[in-house]
């Protein structure tokens, strides 16, 4: 059997430009990023830092223009666009702001979708509760978004991102749409994972919550610091 790879993440000197009209905009000027298995990260940055572009990337929703990027010691780079989906939908789980939960489902339905769109048909629902159970919100499993409060529909979020065991969670602004004190709760449950073994990256704007993290990084001009050194 072969060793597990030694970085989730391992992108290497990633550049991303776009084209606007006659010009060129420069979102990322190589942009190198290593992150173990188990680890937490946050990323801070400015408006128009690169950060969301990254997260992007990382996240297999976009490619870079040059550079190379491994997830668990497989080139995405060299993926086709269904190929990306289909690793994206396996091994990636996000978590938003917005939580992206669909109003007219249930939360245990919520929960389950990223596995009915994989096709899978056995045990969707016990991995669901399974899930449900693991953020504290069993009792909430036929109750729908409208019926929870932000923190609650936060948890949903994080059991759905769970649900496919995936090597490295995103999670951008997770507490930007809550008030601090269960910003402060959903914090804990996502340091908790981490302990757990769970790989996170997290995108925020506020010092504080990313002190929670193992390790911040921060972006300017497309490029990414750690410690106030450019890298």
């Amino acid at each position: 059997m072969m060793d597990a790879h030694p970085w989730v993440i391992d992108a290497q000197e990633l550049v991303k430009t776009y084209t606007m009209g006659s010009s060129q905009v420069r979102a990322l000027r190589g942009v190198s990023l290593r992150v173990a298995p188990g680890e937490f990260v946050a990323l801070m940055g400015t408006s128009g830092s690169g950060k969301s572009t990254l997260m992007h990337l990382l996240g297999c929703l976009d490619t870079p223009t040059s550079g190379r990027y491994l997830l668990e010691g497989r080139d995405v780079s060299a993926l086709s666009r269904d190929g990306r989906a289909r690793l994206r939908s396996r091994r990636i789980g996000f978590i938003f702001q917005t939580y992206n939960l669909l109003p007219r489902l249930s939360t245990l339905d919520n929960v389950a979708l990223p596995l009915l769109y994989q096709g899978r048909v056995g045990r969707v629902r016990d991995r669901a509760e399974e899930a449900l159970s693991r953020v504290g919100l069993s009792e909430r499993a036929r109750h729908r978004p409208s019926e929870l409060s932000g923190g609650e529909r936060q948890r949903v979020a994080i059991a759905r991102a769970l649900i496919t065991r995936p090597a490295i969670i995103l999670a951008d602004e997770p507490t930007g749409s809550l008030d601090s004190a269960t910003g402060e709760e959903i914090m804990r449950l996502l340091t908790e994972l981490g302990r757990e073994g769970v790989t996170l990256l997290m995108v925020t704007h506020d010092a504080h919550i990313a002190s929670y993290a193992e390790r911040t990084l921060h972006m300017r001009d497309g490029r990414l610091l750690e410690g106030g050194e450019e890298r």
